[in-house]
């Protein structure tokens, strides 16, 4: 389920589509081109991405049977912090489309993905809509490590874990629900490259996944 799956979570996504979660991203691969201090998703768009000022961010909506949540995603730098916020909602996003069966992303996604970031996560994206999949269950998203790169105004990283012992996927017609096969590693660390548009989004370029890295 690595992201971005749940079978496959960001963006090298098109890992194990039997894992629910290695989403975003994903696989190894990555294109070229209730927890304290932790927000959950919800049926309104996340408090934090409302902070960024006079940027109007699209909507998300997360089910309440689907619990997308980040611990401890703060920071004292103010530029670090807006890296976090949008590289949460662009999870949130791809999750999103991948509930609402939208292969091509959907608006949030295009927001908050560069062109090659949002080709990449199509790609996950299809490893569950291409086999009628959709997601459920709990996948908390931890230890973010945000890294400003060059002038430290315009490219950045951000490291993350998530946990996917508790997430799974559901067959929208059979209903057959799986998980990760037996002996996987739930853990997936991932590796999010970002850069700020000229309306100043921190867009994803690219996610990178590691089952077992974290």
């Amino acid at each position: 389920m690595a992201r971005h799956a749940l079978p496959t979570t960001a963006a090298a996504l098109a890992a194990s589509a039997a894992l629910l979660l290695t989403g975003c991203g994903g696989g190894d691969k990555s294109s070229s081109g209730d927890i304290k201090g932790a927000d959950t998703g919800s049926s309104s768009p996340s408090a934090t991405a409302a902070q960024s000022s006079g940027i109007k961010r699209p909507g998300i909506t997360l089910p309440s049977e689907f619990q997308l949540t980040f611990e401890n995603w703060t920071s004292s730098d103010a530029v670090e912090q807006a890296v976090l916020n949008d590289t949460k909602e662009q999870l949130r996003a791809g999750y999103a489309a991948i509930i609402a069966n939208k292969p091509d992303g959907g608006d949030a996604l295009a927001f908050y993905d560069t062109a090659s970031g949002l080709s990449q996560d199509q790609q996950w994206i299809k490893t569950y809509t291409s086999k009628n999949l959709t997601v459920f269950g709990k996948l908390p998203a931890y230890d973010p490590k945000p890294t400003l790169l060059g002038n430290k105004q315009t490219r950045a990283v951000v490291t993350y874990c998530t946990d996917e012992s508790k997430a799974y996927t559901r067959d929208r017609k059979t209903k057959e629900v799986q998980g990760n096969p037996k002996g996987t590693d739930p853990k997936v660390f991932y590796t999010v490259t970002l850069t700020k548009n000229p309306n100043g989004v921190w867009q994803n370029i690219s996610t990178r996944a590691k089952r077992g890295g974290c």
